[in-house]
């Protein structure tokens, strides 16, 4: 559509129409619409012109450019018409105030480049964006440049033509047009930008930072929430296994069973018979174990167990069963390291059945039954390590009175501190040695006295040699012990066991009329071997000896000036201690 604009031939955007150039403007006829107005150029001759002079006004500089008053705007007054002889309306006439001739700030430019070419708006075009709908009379001045007598710049300009009051046409009302589509004044003061009216730009950036804001506050709130709610989850779920119940599967409970020679089945058999006893003197108190040997109340154990007593300490039996009773010693000998006590007024004692320690044979399984550090009924198992194995334990009085002489069962079945006077049995539940001494770490050998635990080293007495000592205690309150009648030379450093040549407290090293003086023993002579058994030490030839009964006969083998001698002898008897 042409929105009223004029159809003649346009200027270039840089400058204005030519001086000298007439145009005339009338009215159409009042029953055309407004929008159908158009420019008509008409002959010179045939009606009033008005002439523009192309003139541009100096600028002025700031320091001499004397503020502009502030005039009321005009109201914009229709021209009225001028009827020319052949009956069309021309504007009328309008006096023009003569204006001086201003000096331009620089030489034209032939080629009429902007911005030293012609007088003109030489800023840039305004951005492109659709304009509403201009009215048929033209857009109206902003009051902020009505009547200033400037350009908007501060410049003053040549006083717009004033028309002639015409009553005959009035315009249209028109709404009140937006700010942005104002006349554009390049050369103007500086003035709002020409963007959409409404609020400033900071104060919308504000309200999105400040949404922004909340969803950031939001989103935070939304996770910590979310981490509590999970953190609890998880944290029950480990309490409790999960959010269900969880059901194992679980065999069902049998009779109980077990088979007789299993290590279960022997310590079920064996077990009722074995007690701890807890051993209280003046100066020192121990825990050992032992085991019943009749319904009488019997009871034999290690002598290391029971000597803490001494002549007025107590001894307390408790039986597996948790019952308790005082006991009394019946006899004991130290050099056998064996002990038998006896409780009264107990009834339902079970004895456990002896078994027979030649019978035994290297790997055979055995359970060793004690109470450890005063841990009752604790049961280990292993096997027979070996068989005859010469060891010596005791000796802390120095004197030699307290050593015993042990031809011992090996196992490896753990034996501690506690386990002394403990049994050792079979697959059949049958005792076959008495627990006694332990090889510690530390040292070469260890009673139950020490503290030293078991590094799979233990002795046992064999029940044989128990036998006969507890039936002798028990029978006389005393055990003999079998001998030769020699006195040996203990510093002998030689393989084999030699013949002192002086016994103690002066007297001859051969007994006279002793057992070695009727075999032919002389002293020096150095005894290698017992019933075929190699003897390396004095300490071997005590074990093999003390390991036989008093009128057991032997079979020596000996050396005598670099000869081997042969001979045999019945074994004597003394009474231990």
């Amino acid at each position: 559509m042409d929105d009223g604009k004029p159809t003649g031939p346009k200027a270039k955007w840089w400058s204005r129409p030519t001086a000298g150039r007439t145009t005339a403007s009338a009215p159409q006829d009042a029953s055309l619409p407004a929008e159908d107005v158009r420019a008509v150029d008409t002959p010179a001759g045939d009606l009033d012109t008005t002439v523009v002079a192309d003139v541009s006004p100096a600028p002025v500089l700031p320091a001499q450019a004397a503020p502009p008053e502030p005039v009321a705007p005009a109201p914009l007054v229709a021209p009225a018409p001028v009827t020319s002889e052949s009956g069309v309306h021309a504007p009328a006439a309008t006096a023009q105030a003569p204006v001086p001739a201003v000096k331009p700030l620089h030489e034209p430019d032939e080629y009429s480049t902007p911005p030293y070419g012609g007088p003109g708006p030489w800023a840039p075009a305004p951005p492109v964006q659709r304009p509403v709908p201009t009215p048929a009379h033209g857009t109206p001045l902003p009051p902020s440049y009505a009547g200033t007598g400037t350009n908007g710049a501060g410049v003053p300009t040549a006083p717009a033509p004033v028309p002639a009051p015409a009553p005959a046409f009035t315009p249209p009302s028109q709404p009140p047009q937006s700010s942005q589509w104002v006349q554009y004044d390049p050369w103007g003061a500086p003035r709002q930008p020409l963007t959409h009216p409404g609020p400033p730009l900071g104060s919308d950036g504000g309200r999105r930072k400040s949404r922004r804001g909340s969803l950031l506050v939001g989103a935070l709130l939304l996770a910590l929430v979310a981490g509590g709610i999970g953190g609890g989850i998880g944290a029950y779920v480990e309490r409790n296994g999960g959010l269900t119940t969880v059901e194992l599967p679980q065999a069902a409970r049998n009779s109980g069973g077990r088979a007789p020679d299993s290590v279960a089945g022997i310590a079920a058999s064996a077990l009722p018979s074995v007690v701890t006893l807890h051993v209280s003197g003046t100066t020192e108190s121990g825990t050992g174990t032992g085991f019943v040997l009749d319904k009488s109340g019997h009871i034999l154990t290690n002598n290391h167990v029971v000597a803490p007593a001494g002549s007025s300490g107590s001894i307390t039996v408790t039986f597996s069963g948790g019952e308790t009773a005082r006991a009394e010693v019946v006899g004991k000998d130290s050099g056998y390291d064996l002990a038998v006590v006896k409780v009264t007024g107990v009834s339902g004692l079970k004895p456990l059945p002896l078994g027979n320690s030649d019978n035994v044979q290297v790997g055979d399984p055995v359970v060793a039954i004690g109470a450890p550090f005063d841990l009752s009924n604790t049961v280990t198992s292993g096997i027979i390590s070996a068989k005859d194995r010469p060891i010596t334990a005791g000796g802390e009085k120095g004197d030699g009175s307290d050593i015993s002489y042990v031809d011992a069962l090996q196992t490896d079945a753990p034996i501690n501190p506690g386990n002394s006077g403990g049994p050792l049995v079979d697959t059949d539940a049958h005792v076959i040695g008495i627990n006694s001494a332990i090889r510690a770490a530390d040292n070469s050998s260890s009673t139950e006295g020490g503290q030293a635990g078991s590094i799979g080293l233990g002795f046992a007495i064999p029940i044989n040699q128990g036998k006969r000592v507890a039936e002798e205690l028990i029978n006389t309150g005393r055990a003999t012990h079998p001998v030769i009648g020699v006195t040996l030379d203990m510093k002998y450093t030689g393989d084999g066991a030699k013949v002192g040549a002086k016994g103690a407290a002066g007297k001859p090293a051969v007994t006279p009329g002793g057992p070695g003086a009727k075999a032919g023993i002389k002293p020096g002579d150095i005894i290698t071997e017992v019933d075929g058994q190699r003897v390396h030490s004095g300490e071997e030839l005590i074990v093999k000896i003390r390991a036989h009964r008093p009128g057991d006969r032997l079979d020596l083998g000996l050396t005598r000036g670099g000869k081997d001698l042969s001979m045999t002898l019945t074994l004597g008897s003394a009474t231990g201690t």
